[in-house]
């Protein structure tokens, strides 16, 4: 009996580890399906979120392309503006992606928060630049075609590009000024305005009659068909120089022919005034000589 049991022990053995193998071999196939089919899910989840995401964005950059066509943005800036926005969009999409399918995403994007910080203090002067070019292209302080003087130079705005200004000067140099000093400082706008106001200064000796050269001044100026007749004329004695009746004259003429103008005008007052009586000063001095004899006066 004894023997029975000893014999039939070995085959007990047997049996459960045959049992046993079964039930491994039938876990792991079971786990293998599990992680096929929770796989595929994920792939088909992402497939699916990839294509939405990709539909959404190209919607909402012709939606917002259309806005910005329809305020006249510039062209330059709305290529930069749709593009940022894709980019942005997209990498989001990414991460959501790559979430998804189960990878970790906090040190991605660790990673790329580092990268992003070490670029931008390496470049920080250039990302100055170019912010001040999109305040620049988007409130349009100056156009295209417009006289300005900002950080000291003057000129023709030539191009208005991202990270600078380009403007051409009056003897024909092109200067280059940095974005982000241009839109943080004084711009001088010449051209923004329809009309200007051209002053001129004209000094007559003492002695000379204020009305009659008033007159004079008023008449040349009337004359002139390029200075607007329904804005008012000035002409008024502005100071009594040490040498000289100072005489303001303003009127206001269309902008592009503000120094065209301004340089016949002063051309015709130098030939019509001493015409009229009129005599145009010369710095003088009066100096007393005291020698034990009487005083004598002499100009120099």
């Amino acid at each position: 009996m004894f023997a029975d049991s000893a014999a039939h022990a070995p085959q007990q053995h047997i049996s459960k580890l045959a049992e046993l193998s079964t039930q491994s071999i039938e876990a792991i196939l079971k786990n293998i399906t599990y992680f096929v089919f929770e796989t595929a899910l994920k792939i088909v989840l992402a497939l699916i979120v990839y294509y939405v995401g990709r539909w959404l964005i190209r919607g909402l950059r012709k939606f917002i392309g259309r806005v910005m066509m329809r305020r006249k943005v510039d062209l330059s800036l709305q290529r930069f503006v749709l593009s940022l926005i894709s980019g942005f969009l997209t990498a989001i999409l990414i991460l959501s992606i790559v979430g998804i399918l189960g990878i970790n995403t906090t040190s991605l994007v660790a990673i790329f928060a580092s990268a992003g910080l070490g670029i931008g203090m390496a470049m920080s002067g250039t990302l100055q630049n170019f912010a001040g070019g999109v305040m620049i292209l988007m409130f349009k302080p100056y156009r295209l075609g417009d006289f300005i003087e900002a950080q000291g130079q003057s000129g023709t705005v030539r191009d208005i590009r991202l990270f600078n200004t380009v403007i051409n000067t009056s003897d024909n140099k092109t200067i280059y000024i940095p974005n982000g000093s241009i839109s943080t400082g004084i711009i001088n706008n010449y051209t923004a305005e329809p009309i200007r106001r051209v002053e001129w200064s004209i000094n007559i000796a003492y002695g000379n009659d204020i009305e009659l050269a008033r007159e004079a001044v008023i008449e040349i100026l009337r004359a002139d068909t390029r200075i607007l007749p329904d804005r008012e004329l000035l002409v008024a004695v502005r100071e009594l120089g040490a040498s000289s009746v100072n005489i303001i004259a303003r009127a206001w003429v269309p902008g592009e022919e503000f120094w065209n103008v301004y340089f016949s005008v002063n051309e015709i007052i130098y030939k019509t005034l001493p015409e009229k009586g009129l005599s145009f000063p010369f710095p003088q001095l009066d100096v007393t000589i005291k020698n034990g004899s009487p005083t004598e006066h002499r100009n120099i």
